[in-house]
């Protein structure tokens, strides 16, 4: 397919590439394994740097590959170590494109040296010769697709001699002998090679045309079937560079290439910055279950904890948010956990029989026995003996107290005294799930009850990205580029932004995920509040006080893993 003059990419005229090989001692990729680097820097298919040196691998070069290289351990010896090499070869290979003949092995060792001596590898793009050979030569050009019978296909000026800078310039001749026969193919730019190299089907790549009215902003994409049917829905920071990867190599998962073959249209909707597609695709998501997005097939249900409505109330776990209730938990396991847990703390009844106010005539059960349980049910504790109980869960939820987080670890602390360690890590466990229930449901509670809410962040050119949020949910959003004055910009967002009326309950009605993703993005480095109705703020009493001791928790689940 001919390419629109904006989708030639980088020519290959214009790419700096870098062809690197390496000698290794042979043994396993690893921070010292590497005895010599050669590298050729090329540009326009002419020579323009040379990079070679020896390195000290620190161990024996085992014989069989000093008679396949001809180093030996004495030349090597005086040679500098790969953490001395490492910071100049990056320097050299800086900004290009790395070649390799079986890349990936070259980059298995260079990233394990960088990973083992404290370098950041800097994730190069990187072109496998040996990869591209296989795609471009037939079995009539060539039986074998080793570096040294590809130059003497074509007609390298270097031989290959397993020294590392020799097969560094034979890969510059093969690689510009490749890239001549794709010339004749169409691929004549950075992006069409790196298209070109894995494996895609003629129909896959004729549906390009589909992502060619998209714009190059952030936005939310929306692959349609052909009865219009939404079949997958996402985000990108560039949606027409996005989606066309859907139609190259670089998608390699079988259930998209199977979505790609029925998609008949692609929809674009443009959003300001990314904080909006993402509220936009949770949207859409819960508004079309497309087929093809995984959480589709697995919704993600939220489940709360409630106290039930009856003379002796007890701990429920419902899918319904209601006032009072605590939550979300995103598995019923974790919902349960957390009331058993919450239920032993405050002394609640766990039996789910309805229990009468007057002469109740029900037999104890083993958690009476167990002094775990006042046995209402048998006469043993009125309403009023009951109600301490129920105010002191009802607190804990509502950030007014956090007295049954106290008894849960006193009743921890005690098991450990007594020697009953496996006992004290399971009590141990489920106090955190509901530690960590509590703090969730509090700060999502707290964004919830704002009216309204303006939020800016910087957008790392001198602008700024607002979001305007109602009751957890986000109302408007909008930029003002450097050089706008942002505060006209925030009149009219709020001006146009979506009326919301809150809804009964902790999150007024707002979905849990869009409350959760709003949250992460306000309390993000750089984010500013503009301006709030009323004050955000958490309670003080409940789980926010918790954090030291869920650390420690966290530090000693480690180390007992580690033992």
């Amino acid at each position: 397919m001919q390419l629109a003059f904006d989708e030639l990419g980088t020519p290959l005229r214009d790419v700096t590439f870098v062809i690197v090989d390496l000698e290794t001692t042979g043994a396993a990729p690893g921070p010292d394994g590497i005895t010599e680097i050669g590298a050729v820097k090329v540009r326009g298919g002419e020579v323009i740097g040379e990079f070679g040196t020896l390195v000290d691998p620190r161990s024996a070069i085992p014989p069989q590959i000093v008679e396949l290289t001809g180093i030996t351990t004495a030349m090597v010896q005086s040679a500098p170590p790969i953490e001395q090499v490492l910071p100049a070869f990056l320097e050299f290979a800086a900004g290009a494109v790395l070649v390799a003949h079986n890349a990936g092995f070259d980059t298995r060792f260079l990233r394990a040296a960088c990973e083992g001596h404290g370098y950041a590898w800097p994730k190069p793009t990187v072109v496998c010769t040996l990869q591209l050979s296989r795609r471009v030569l037939s079995t009539q050009d060539t039986r074998s697709h080793r570096l040294s019978a590809l130059a003497r296909l074509f007609g390298a000026a270097t031989t290959p001699t397993h020294r590392a800078l020799d097969d560094a310039h034979a890969t510059v001749d093969v690689l510009h002998g490749l890239l001549e026969r794709l010339g004749s193919l169409g691929v004549h730019s950075l992006e069409e090679l790196l298209d070109y190299l894995p494996d895609v089907t003629p129909a896959q790549r004729r549906k390009r045309s589909l992502a060619a009215h998209l714009p190059e902003r952030p936005g939310v994409y929306l692959f349609r079937g052909p009865g219009d049917e939404v079949l997958y829905v996402g985000t990108a920071r560039n949606l027409r560079r996005r989606v066309r990867q859907y139609f190259t190599g670089s998608e390699s998962r079988g259930r998209m290439r199977e979505m790609v073959a029925l998609a008949e249209r692609v929809d674009g909707i443009e959003c300001s910055h990314a904080l909006e597609a993402q509220v936009r695709e949770l949207r859409l998501l819960a508004a079309h279950r497309p087929a093809y997005n995984r959480r589709s097939k697995n919704p993600h249900t939220q489940w709360w904890v409630v106290l039930t409505d009856e003379p002796f109330p007890r701990l429920s776990v419902v899918r319904s948010e209601r006032d009072g209730a605590l939550g979300p938990f995103g598995s019923q396991a974790r919902a349960k956990t957390a009331a058993d847990t919450l239920a032993g703390a405050v002394g609640l009844r766990t039996c789910t029989q309805r229990i009468p106010v007057r002469d109740p005539r029900g037999t104890p059960c083993v958690l009476a026995e167990m002094g775990r349980c006042g046995a209402p049910c048998a006469g043993r504790q009125t309403v009023e003996d009951y109600a301490p109980s129920v105010r002191a869960a009802a607190d804990l939820v509502a950030g007014q107290g956090d007295a049954p987080l106290w008894s849960a670890r006193s009743h921890i602390e005690e098991l450990a005294e007594g020697g009953h360690f496996e006992q004290a890590a399971r009590r141990r466990d489920e106090l955190v799930t509901l530690l960590r229930g509590v703090g969730k449901a509090h700060r999502l509670a707290a964004l919830a009850a704002i009216e309204e809410l303006v939020a800016a962040a910087p957008d790392g050119s001198g602008g700024w990205q607002f979001a305007v949020v109602r009751h957890g949910r986000l109302a408007s959003a909008g930029t003002a580029v450097r050089g706008v004055p942002p505060m006209p910009v925030v009149d009219q967002l709020v001006a146009s932004a979506e009326t919301v009326l809150p809804s009964p309950g902790p999150l007024r009605g707002a979905p849990a995920e869009e409350t959760a993703l709003l949250l992460r993005w306000l309390t993000a480095p750089g984010v500013r509040l503009v301006r709030t109705t009323t004050p955000w703020s958490e309670p003080a009493a409940g789980a926010g006080g918790w954090g030291p001791w869920l650390d420690k928790v966290a530090t000693a689940a480690t180390l007992e893993n580690i033992a």
